[in-house]
C-alpha cells in the first residue's frame, strides 16, 4: 500500500466483510464509499454501493467511478481478478489473517490508516474479554469434544485456523488440520464427536442431510448421533469482531453434547 493517504478525504472500497465488520466496530463507516454484497451481512452498510469481490468482479471500472483512497481486500481471492485492480492507479491493502494474533494486528492497522487507534485498542480489549468469557464458562464443561469444522463441501475443506482456536477456547478440540482440503477418509479415522457446518458464502443454507448419508462416516460418533450443525457462515469465516458469536454459537453446541445422558 502506498504512503500518504489523507485521513480527511479517505474513500475506502472494502472487498473483505471482515475489513468492513472491522472498520463499523471502530466507527469509521463513514470511510467506506462501496462494499461487496457480502459485507451486508456482517455490518449496517445499507445506501453504499454494492460491487463485486476478489473472487468475481463484473469491471474494475465500479470500483474506479467511486474514486476510492484505498482498496481492502483478503483472500481467498482470483488471481485474474487482483490482477486487473493492481493495474489501476490506486493503493490496495491485501488481508491474510490465519490467527486471532493476526486479527487483532488487522484491527490496529485499519485503526492507524482511519485515525482510530484508541478504538482499536478498545476494540480487541473487548472481544479478548468476550473470549475470555465464553473460556471461563467452557472450563465448567465436563467433556471435551471433538469436532471437524468445514468450510466447503465439494472438496470437503476445514475450517479457517483461527476457527480452531474458537473451537479450543468453547471447550473442544479441533481434531483435523485447520484450513486445508481433508477426505472423507481423514474425518472417519478422527472420530469427530460433532460436525461443525459453515460453509463459506452460504450464510445458513449448509446442509446436514448431505452428512449422513457419507459412506465412510457411517460409524463416526457426530453421525451415528446425529450430531451435525451449521453454524452461520459469517460467524466463523469472517475474521473479525463476527467471530465472538461464532465462539457462542460453538459454546452452546459443546454445552448440549454435555448434558446428554
Amino acid at each position: 500500500m502506498k504512503n500518504g493517504i489523507s485521513r480527511e478525504k479517505l474513500r475506502i472500497v472494502s472487498l473483505a466483510p471482515s475489513a468492513t465488520s472491522i472498520l463499523c466496530a471502530l466507527g469509521a463507516r463513514r470511510t467506506l464509499v462501496g462494499v461487496t454484497k457480502w459485507c451486508a451481512e456482517v455490518a449496517d452498510v445499507n445506501g453504499l454501493p454494492q460491487l463485486g469481490d476478489c473472487w468475481r468482479m463484473e469491471s474494475v471500472d465500479e470500483i474506479m467511478a467511486l474514486r476510492p483512497t484505498l482498496v481492502i481486500g483478503s483472500v481467498p481471492f482470483k488471481q485474474e481478478t487482483v490482477a486487473k485492480l493492481l493495474e489501476q492507479p490506486l493503493n490496495f491493502l491485501a488481508k491474510n489473517p490465519r490467527s486471532l494474533a493476526d486479527i487483532e494486528r488487522d484491527i490496529l492497522l485499519l485503526g492507524r490508516i482511519v485515525g482510530r487507534v484508541s478504538a482499536a485498542d478498545r476494540l480487541i480489549a473487548r472481544l479478548r474479554r468476550e473470549f475470555a468469557s465464553i473460556r471461563r464458562k467452557a472450563a465448567r464443561l465436563t467433556r471435551r469434544a471433538r469436532v471437524y469444522c468445514e468450510a466447503w463441501p465439494n472438496p470437503r475443506i476445514s475450517s479457517p485456523p483461527w476457527v480452531a482456536e474458537l473451537v479450543e477456547i468453547a471447550g473442544g478440540e479441533m481434531i483435523l488440520p485447520a484450513g486445508e482440503k481433508v477426505s472423507d477418509a481423514q474425518v472417519a479415522a478422527a472420530q469427530p464427536d460433532v460436525i461443525v457446518l459453515a460453509w463459506a458464502a452460504t450464510g445458513t443454507k449448509a446442509d446436514p442431510q448431505k452428512a449422513y448419508p457419507v459412506a465412510a462416516w457411517k460409524d463416526v460418533p457426530a453421525i451415528r448421533q446425529r450430531r451435525v450443525h451449521v453454524i452461520s457462515d459469517e460467524l466463523l469465516n469472517t475474521p473479525g469482531p463476527p467471530l465472538v458469536h461464532g465462539a457462542r454459537a460453538i459454546f452452546r453446541i459443546l454445552s448440549e453434547l454435555n448434558t446428554e445422558r
